[in-house]
């Protein structure tokens, strides 16, 4: 029987319309689904909406239409940009449908008569735009701690789940399974979460302030709290208390690919769930970071939110897809710019992808008719065995990237295959052999070494690039089925000789900048007169400022104004040496949020390696840490 893998994207909530955030992590989900089928998995790829909730019923209000029509409406957004990037979901669920709603009402019903639930009057400060209860020790100044706006007051009677009760379990589990929160930073945070009380979950809202969402089973004037419902999808999409078959092939999943904002509704509300209804848990939930634009944080009022469908449009949607994997660590932030993916196209998959495949097959046009010749002894075969050798370790390579969801690692590992592709020519010179009659089947064996590394860059390109993929397959005169499990045993030779290529026009043309508005234009104002040295805005782009929340702080030996402090920027710990002795003690510093320079080459000070700089205000004497007004997560950058 064929290994099984299901993987999930979150169901995004319909409030809006879908994002470049929704599009990296679907279009991650995507790329393993592809990889496992790939190479011999029976892969199952969730997606889908979430579509009840306060927010979604205040938007259809706003627009006079029935919440129903509503999320109708914006579903189809979603569906249609999955379409346009090439997703391959096997399913796509809405909460809305008869078959989650059912699962939902039964698992509600199974949860009451365990006594895992409970009614109760409740009384705090609820966050509508989280639609969420909070405690007074929770909230700061007014503000909900998530999402930093202002939170309301409300006392009603709802129906709790007792999570509280399952808090030692959850904190053993995590710790005895070390690949079940990923990266570890996110595993970190968890376990910090869970050091405090952990209280039961208000899982109803009263239908006098809400009715759109799913009744209660047993209490007919309440609906299911949003996230109650929405986790359920993981379960009732495979067909769990429905088709057992189905749902024992499939659970536990794989991965819960989901961003950084939902963590803590995933790795405790489902786990401690599950666990109050006896699943078990998956094997992986995976929280990746978030996306800038050009340094600053996306909003609608700064007008800078990006449109996945007009990205894929305006650079083509492998493109788009291959530089949102290719351009940062999996799990970090990244910074999105034009600028930036132009350069990529340009100069990886213009000038290295799209000049090997046009330069081979003119070659073979040139000097084979357009027929790949078989292989002939070889001329250079130490260049020829170190090609084979990587091509036949790259499926496991390409494994161990992917398995940790570095797919940056994974495309720099297909790149070594490109780029001894473009020496082989280099080295090989098939134009030369061809004026040399007695070095003919040295050409032919060049030729088809050329076409055997085109194959295998063709497989390794799906999951990444799959209509890159199939036109280069296209293009070399062969019909690849992909879904059939092309990677499965790697070998070398597996072009077949005597196909008839079929060059066509290239795969990435250049984009010339030119004709791409990289930014808005903005009026310049004159520069005031001023005794204050003048830099470029390109000198001040260059310094990247981040915030850092303090950690750790201890004086360094025989300096009155050093500490040694330890800085958690999100995604590292920094080891940084300020100067701030003289106004503030190691025990005051800790649990400061400060703001940092993080590409600053590392520095020793009293012998002390710094590993950036903390900001401060003062003339001679430091009177202050430069911070920012409202709290913000460590590794946020400043602008």
């Amino acid at each position: 029987m064929k290994p099984t893998f299901y993987i999930t994207t979150p169901v995004y909530y319909v409030n809006d319309i879908p994002h470049i955030g929704h599009a990296y992590t679907t279009i991650a989900a995507d790329v393993l689904a592809r990889y496992h089928r790939l190479t011999g998995s029976q892969a199952f790829f969730l997606t889908g909406t979430d579509e009840h909730g306060q927010k979604v019923q205040q938007a259809a209000e706003k627009q006079g239409v029935a919440p129903q029509a509503y999320t109708d409406n914006i579903v189809t957004r979603f569906q249609s940009l999955w379409k346009t990037l090439t997703i391959s979901n096997d399913d796509f669920i809405r909460t809305t449908e008869t078959r989650h709603t059912k699962v939902v009402r039964e698992i509600l019903d199974t949860l009451l008569k365990n006594g895992d639930l409970y009614e109760n009057a409740y009384e705090g400060w609820y966050c509508l735009f989280d639609e969420r209860f909070w405690t007074a020790k929770d909230i700061v100044a007014g503000n909900c701690p998530d999402c930093h706006r202002p939170v309301e007051q409300i006392k009603e009677s709802n129906y709790f789940f007792r999570m509280g009760q399952h808090q030692d379990w959850l904190i053993k589990y995590i710790k005895s399974h070390p690949g079940f929160i990923r990266p570890d930073t996110r595993k970190n945070e968890v376990l910090g979460f869970l050091q405090q009380p952990l209280g039961d979950l208000c899982i109803s809202r009263p239908k006098s302030r809400l009715n759109w969402g799913i009744s209660l089973p047993f209490a007919k004037d309440y609906v299911t709290y949003v996230w109650f419902d929405a986790l359920v999808n993981y379960i009732s999409a495979i067909g769990y208390l429905n088709n057992d078959a189905e749902f024992t092939t499939w659970w536990p999943a794989n991965i819960h690919l989901i961003g950084k904002d939902i963590l803590t509704t995933h790795s405790v509300y489902w786990t401690t769930m599950l666990h109050a209804i006896g699943l078990e848990m998956p094997r992986s939930i995976f929280a990746h970071g978030w996306w800038t634009v050009d340094g600053e944080k996306m909003s609608k009022s700064r007008g800078n939110v990006v449109d996945p469908t007009a990205m894929a449009h305006e650079f083509g949607v492998d493109a788009f897809r291959y530089f949102l994997l290719r351009e940062i660590p999996f799990g970090q932030d990244g910074d999105f710019s034009k600028s930036a993916m132009i350069q990529r196209v340009n100069s990886e998959l213009a000038n290295d992808v799209g000049n090997l495949l046009h330069r081979s097959l003119t070659m073979i046009e040139r000097f084979a008719g357009g027929v790949v010749p078989l292989p002939k002894p070889s001329q250079d075969g130490n260049l020829e065995r170190e090609i084979q050798e990587t091509v036949g370790r790259m499926k496991d390579r390409l494994d161990t990237h992917l398995k940790a969801l570095e797919f940056h690692r994974a495309i720099e590992e297909i790149w070594r295959v490109v780029e001894l592709g473009n020496q082989y020519i280099e080295r090989s010179t098939p134009w030369k052999l061809a004026k040399d009659r007695e070095k003919h089947e040295n050409l032919e064996n060049v030729l088809y070494t050329q076409m055997e590394i085109l194959y295998w860059l063709t497989l390794f390109f799906y999951p990444f690039m799959p209509q890159t993929a199939k036109a280069m397959a296209t293009q070399l005169g062969i019909t690849l089925h992909f879904s059939n499990p092309l990677l499965e045993t790697p070998r070398w030779g597996m072009f077949p000789s005597g196909t008839t290529t079929a060059k066509g026009t290239p795969l990435f043309p250049r984009i010339e900048t030119a004709s791409v508005n990289l930014t808005p234009e903005i009026p310049v104002k004159p520069a005031p007169t001023s005794e204050i040295p003048l830099i470029s805005i390109e000198d001040f782009m260059k310094i990247q400022l981040k915030t850092g929340k303090v950690v750790a702080a201890e004086a360094v030996p025989k300096s009155k104004k050093l500490l040694k402090l330890q800085v958690d920027i999100g995604i590292e710990t920094r080891q940084i040496v300020a100067g701030i002795a003289t106004k503030y003690t190691p025990e005051e510093i800790i649990g400061k949020l400060v703001i940092i320079v993080a590409n600053l080459k590392p520095a020793k000070l009293m012998g002390v390696e710094s590993q950036g700089m903390v900001l401060a205000a003062g003339d001679k004497e430091v009177e202050g840490l430069l911070s920012v007004v409202t709290s913000v997560e460590p590794g946020t950058k400043v602008k």
